[in-house]
């Protein structure tokens, strides 16, 4: 019988080391003046499947093996380097598998694992003190005492023989030892969370210069690292029986904020070639999404642009957004939310919030108070989903001092934050999708779109597209929609198969993302000559309200590279340039009308009046400056007669209209039945 013989750890990892591959990384970190360098746990495994085991059962015994067998070959490669250092810290990364945060528990405690989510929160990277000097004030010695746990500790007596003295000891900074030390939070990813569940979070612990300030609020990251659990401790009570987990991390990878470098397989690849090269690869796209929900052709062709995304510049002096913003207005039961729920899904980095239940510092960043007395900042849904689509649901039904927070995002794709001692500017690269129902519970089609909606014009006038959803009785519609839905109900399923699964639009969305598509002459020529000629409407008629403005061309292009993506095409066809300008004027038809003169206005998205109602709005306030010069008012039954003889105004008209000036605060009525200007 043959005794088994106990194989030395450490000669195993030394052993390890001398591949080829990681000499070189020892070397390269030797000339970098580093003190650690990256191996990766799947090279591990092929070469000793026990050993890694090990490795992730006890990875405090085996660490302390793996970086005494790194260090020694390092003293074979650079012994020069090895001299001036201590110790060498091996990075574990790419464990064969993560795991979800709420899935860590008690069995954890102890154990390697990695784990993915998001950065929500990061403190600022502070000192800590590793092995601390402590002077006796009675002898006047100096000893050293290694630290652990989260309070300073001194030592018990002075060393000294003579003294033995237990106090008082006066601790040195000079002599002692300091790591840079910084705690973040991260939290499970939208695409892990269980339906209908709070999301999970966990702090971890980053310690050393490599580690820390790698990473901010917003990023996705992949950790590895050594599970603990801490009991929290009550002054005159002590530690409680309920632990903590946290992580302890040895290696943080940053997945990159962009989502193009989503994992896609050569045969995937191979698969979403092969769809670009189809042309018919628009209505297919158009076709799997939301394939629940009946009809909405021009709504989701315009969900098929922002999903994909224009291309955002930057230049010397300004920065020009890629991503689109798109508002639906409808009445109830029209599918806004379930469509704005399918694109969180479908789209990388999506997030889903309803604004009924949303504050300002929710949707941009937060400013918290740390247990130690700081303040730290916690990343919102809009630098969650940097570099993604934000889905808010019933904008129109959250607080006005929250919604300002989103004027910035919109536009300048940027979260300021100044409060607390704290100023930061976060990437916020959001396109916006956007629901809201009208103010009076259905659409009214004699009023404007600004009028329907209880949005301030702000924010109206930053979304490149407006439709409006409206539930009218059509006898053929109703008819295929009522079979449809009553198919999906027999079925369980949906009525058609979709062109392109869900999995593999969303891995060629993100593919997709790689490409940034030019203008070509083309292109940029029907570009020019729409506005060109929608601008000169104005100029042909006196007095004929604004078509078109350069936020609208900027728009066209941003909806013209989102096209041209789709195809996987490198430069801006006239096909595309003609597409977006097509479902531009869809949207404009639907909101930039003017009722009264059936003229296309820009001002009621921009402005939030038309044209023509701004005109009679000056023509009575000048009346109203005008007939007040000798008294200092004027009387509103005078005022009325007087406008409707000059100016030809139907009365209903201008009492609308007095009424409105009223409550913007342009005139006022200092007593009852008279005007004044303010």
């Amino acid at each position: 019988m043959t005794e088994e013989v106990e194989i030395d750890p450490q000669q195993q990892f030394e052993d390890f080391f001398k591949q080829e591959k990681y000499r070189e990384r020892i070397s390269q970190m030797a000339m970098a003046n580093n003190k650690s360098f990256v191996a990766d746990f799947e090279d591990l495994m092929v070469y000793d499947m026990m050993l890694a085991e090990k490795l992730k059962e006890k990875p405090d015994e085996y660490f302390a093996h793996i970086n005494r067998a790194a260090y020694s070959q390092l003293e074979i490669e650079d012994s020069e380097y090895a001299s001036k250092i201590d110790t060498v810290t091996v990075r574990l990364r790419t464990l064969p598998e993560s795991t979800h945060l709420r899935l860590l528990g008690a069995a954890n405690i102890g154990k390697l694992v990695m784990v993915e989510g998001i950065i929500v929160r990061a403190t600022p990277v502070q000192p800590q003190v590793m092995r601390a000097a402590f002077k006796c004030k009675r002898c006047g010695e100096t000893a050293f005492l290694e630290q652990a746990g989260p309070f300073l500790k001194a030592p018990m007596k002075c060393e000294v023989p003579h003294c033995q003295s237990k106090g008082p000891f006066e601790f040195v900074q000079e002599g002692s030892i300091f790591i840079d030390y910084q705690q973040i939070r991260i939290q499970e990813r939208p695409e892990d969370l269980p339906p209908g569940q709070l999301p999970r979070t966990l702090n971890v612990k980053l310690i050393t210069r490599d580690l820390v300030d790698k990473a901010r609020p917003g990023d996705h990251v992949a950790i590895t690292g050594t599970v603990r659990a801490v009991a929290p401790f009550l002054p005159k009570a002590g530690k409680l029986r309920v632990f903590r987990l946290h992580l302890d991390a040895n290696f943080l990878d940053v997945e990159s904020k962009e989502p193009e470098t989503a994992f896609v397989s050569p045969e995937d690849e191979k698969q979403i070639l092969e769809l670009a090269q189809d042309p018919w690869i628009h209505r297919n796209v158009m076709r799997s999404i939301a394939p629940s929900i009946y009809g909405y052709e021009d709504i989701k062709e315009a969900i098929m642009y922002i999903v994909f995304g224009g291309v955002p510049k930057h230049l010397a002096d300004i920065s020009i957004r890629g991503e689109l913003n798109i508002l639906l207005v409808g009445d109830p039961g029209t599918a806004k939310s379930q469509l704005l729920q399918y694109v969180a899904a479908i789209a990388p980095r999506g997030l889903y919030t309803s604004g009924r239940g949303t504050t300002a510092a929710g949707l941009t960043a937060a400013v918290l108070r740390e247990r130690g007395g700081g303040m730290t900042l916690e990343a919102g849904a809009l630098v969650l989903a940097d570099k993604g689509v934000a889905c808010i649901d019933e904008i129109d039904k959250m607080r006005p001092e929250d919604r300002v927070a989103i004027h910035e995002a919109m536009e300048q794709h940027t979260v300021s934050v100044a409060k607390g001692g704290i100023v930061a500017t976060l990437n916020a690269r959001t396109a916006i999708l956007a629901a809201a129902n009208p103010s009076l519970g259905r659409y009214d089609a004699y009023k404007t779109v600004a009028e329907n909606i209880n949005l301030p014009i702000t924010i109206l006038s930053r979304f490149d597209l407006i439709f409006v959803l409206k539930d009218a009785p059509q006898k053929d519609l109703d008819e295929k929609m009522s079979t449809h839905i009553l198919e999906i109900h027999k079925r369980g399923a949906m009525p058609l198969e979709t062109p392109i699964p869900s999995d593999l639009l969303r891995k060629y969305i993100s593919y997709a993302k790689n490409v940034k598509p030019t203008l070509s002459d083309k292109a940029m020529k029907r570009l020019k000559e729409f506005y060109l000629e929608m601008r000169a409407v104005t100029e042909k008629i006196e007095g004929s309200p604004i078509a078109i403005t350069a936020r609208q061309l900027e728009s066209l292009v941003r909806l013209a590279e989102a096209r041209a993506r789709i195809a996987l095409r490198g430069e801006i066809s006239a096909e595309d340039a003609e597409a977006a300008i097509v479902i531009m004027n869809k949207s404009l038809e639907e909101v930039g009308i003017d009722l009264s003169t059936h003229m296309r206005d820009i001002d009621i998205i921009m402005v939030g009046k038309p044209k023509s109602m701004q005109d009679k709005l000056r023509v009575i306030l000048n009346e109203v400056v005008e007939m007040s010069k000798e008294t200092g008012m004027v009387e509103k039954k005078i005022l009325v007669d007087e406008i409707r003889d000059k100016h030809k105004i139907d009365v209903p008209d201008i009492q609308r209209l007095i009424g409105r000036m009223i409550k913007d605060g342009t005139i006022y009525e200092p007593r009852s039945g008279f005007l004044k200007k303010v």
